[in-house]
């Protein structure tokens, strides 16, 4: 997200309706709590660039607590941004903590915060269980969050290639999409998955492992195309067979579909 502009007002100072409340909170955290409380999104809004304008330690725990329960995706997003303008000393084990809510926004949230901050010390907390989560935007965001977290070892990078290729084939266009998004970002260690599941798998999961080599040959391209592109070839019999196909022609093996 772009930087928003600098406020005038902060978040110290309470906002027009907190200044009709009969009874408003005593310090600044409690008044970006009750802030983040009206039904107006753009009064929510601008307490959110407010409190990520002026960084302050106080603020950490509500700004987390609201991702759980905000509605607006824009200041969902705001409120990400706010979390990335404190110190990652202050946030990533607070938001972690987040992972384990029983509340499905509560991890999707915490997950695109944790990717935005981008400390490695995330990383031990994204689990299979988050990877494979029943909600999809659990699971998508997941799969971003861990391709950018996991650590540049290649037995690593790997291990998590197999770990997201078994979603291969699963669910609606936007969650392959996402899926193929995060093994491209994994981009070499990914290949040799990709390749075994293009040869040995069923048709969706065939199909979906074209597509993603096709993105990681093509950065640049549509994932639409790409998926036409899978089709033609599992239609032609072309798909890469296995690498360790004893019989495997000439050509065959290569993880690139053009």
């Amino acid at each position: 997200m772009t930087t928003p502009p600098m406020s005038e007002s902060t978040a110290d100072e309470p906002t027009p309706d907190a200044r009709r409340d009969p009874t408003p909170a005593s310090t600044p955290a409690e008044r970006l709590a009750a802030a983040l409380a009206r039904g107006d999104a753009s009064t929510r809004l601008q307490s959110a660039m407010t409190a990520g304008s002026r960084p302050d330690a106080s603020y950490v725990d509500a700004l987390v607590e609201h991702c759980a329960v905000e509605p607006d995706f824009f200041v969902r997003d705001m409120l990400t941004w706010a979390l990335t303008r404190h110190d990652p000393d202050l946030t990533v084990e607070r938001v972690v903590h987040e992972l384990s809510s029983p509340v499905a926004q509560a991890r999707s949230q915490a997950l695109h915060t944790l990717s935005k901050i981008g400390d490695a010390r995330a990383w031990p907390a994204i689990t299979p269980a988050l990877l494979h989560d029943a909600d999809d935007e659990v699971a998508r965001a997941a799969w971003r969050t861990a391709a950018g977290l996991v650590p540049p070892d290649e037995h690593e990078r790997a291990a998590l290639a197999e770990e997201l290729a078994t979603e291969l084939g699963r669910g609606e266009r936007s969650r392959r999409r996402s899926l193929s998004r995060a093994l491209a970002m994994l981009d070499e260690a990914a290949e040799p998955v990709l390749a075994r599941v293009a040869a040995t798998s069923g048709l969706d999961a065939r199909t979906h492992a074209l597509a993603t080599t096709h993105l990681i040959a093509h950065p640049d391209a549509d994932f639409d195309d790409a998926l036409a592109e899978a089709r033609r070839l599992v239609a032609l019999g072309a798909a890469p067979a296995a690498p360790d196909a004893p019989d495997a022609p000439d050509g065959q093996a290569s993880t690139d579909p053009d």
